[in-house]
């Protein structure tokens, strides 16, 4: 089976990697071209453009930053829409604006090309040991012929509507993080200005009603202060930024979504553009003027 990757970054590298592993013959594409040879280096086949992944791929998988650039991608000048053929798909990785992905996909169905919005939580850990959560739209038939493909990355792979689903819940999926990730730091951060040992709050914690994932991968980097980006600050607000236009559009009030938003914002005029997203403790440590320290 010929499968296309456009996309090699923090997600995209290890996922298409995975691809390698599972025996698939790779074709991938980059717009900085040196990124492309870390997969060449274990298989893969480098290309020239997104439309000479597309024509000697049968699934070309995009993953990318925005709307814009899956647009451009796809439908630009040199694009997979350029060398697609009737009976192939398309499967976007990205997390962009569902109406983006919905038009993206009318015009692909136009040239007989089938599409699946796919994104996926788990950040670089999930992304390297194929255990991500993807969350897909698309049609029932075209879902059915690529699970075993979709596995190949994820240990978590649902359907959950029709194109442009999959993006609703990847948006709703990054609500919940940045919300969790705000209220830990909160948490961290008031028991380290009352004097007890924030590391001992989030172990007396962890294991209770308030555990969740986003604790289990976020708490150690902040207690660590380990702030390396697993997800980028700029993504996430990005991210948020497309939920709060999606939610405009649909009249859903989201207070919380939008406070988390700018706080993102201040954070990226911090210069934490390229931080984790766990970096919202040090926002929450500034106004209590305190930092969280391990063992108190």
């Amino acid at each position: 089976m010929k499968i296309g990757y456009i996309g090699l970054g923090l997600m995209g590298n290890p996922m298409s990697k995975n691809l390698v592993k599972n025996g698939y013959e790779v074709t991938v594409w980059n717009r900085t071209a040196s990124r492309m040879q870390d997969l060449v280096k274990v298989g893969a086949t480098a290309s020239k453009s997104a439309a000479e992944v597309a024509s000697s791929s049968e699934f070309i998988f995009t993953n990318v930053s925005d709307s814009l650039d899956v647009e451009e991608v796809v439908l630009g000048e040199g694009g997979i829409i350029e060398g697609a053929t009737a009976g192939s798909v398309v499967i976007d990785n990205s997390t962009i604006s569902p109406d983006v992905t919905k038009r993206i996909a009318s015009k692909l169905s136009e040239k007989g090309v089938d599409m699946l919005d796919a994104p996926v939580s788990g950040g670089e850990p999930g992304a390297i040991n194929a255990t991500l959560a993807i969350m897909v739209g698309g049609e029932q038939e075209v879902f059915d012929q690529n699970f075993d493909l979709l596995k190949t990355m994820g240990g978590n792979v649902v359907l959950t509507g029709d194109i442009g689903a999959g993006g609703v819940t990847k948006l709703a999926n990054q609500i919940i993080v940045a919300a969790n990730i705000a209220g830990l730091s909160e948490a961290l951060v008031l028991a380290q200005k009352a004097g007890v040992d924030p590391e001992r709050v989030f172990n007396a914690i962890r294991g209770g009603l308030a555990g969740s994932a986003v604790m289990e991968a976020k708490g150690p980097m902040m207690l660590s202060r380990n702030f390396r980006a697993g997800f980028r600050v700029r993504l996430h607000q990005k991210d948020l930024r497309n939920v709060l236009q999606t939610a405009q559009e649909l009249s859903v009030p989201l207070p919380v979504t939008s406070l988390l938003q700018q706080v993102l914002g201040a954070l990226m005029n911090e210069g934490e553009s390229e931080s984790d997203h766990s970096v919202i403790l040090k926002f929450v440590e500034d106004l209590a003027k305190i930092e969280v320290k391990a063992g108190g």
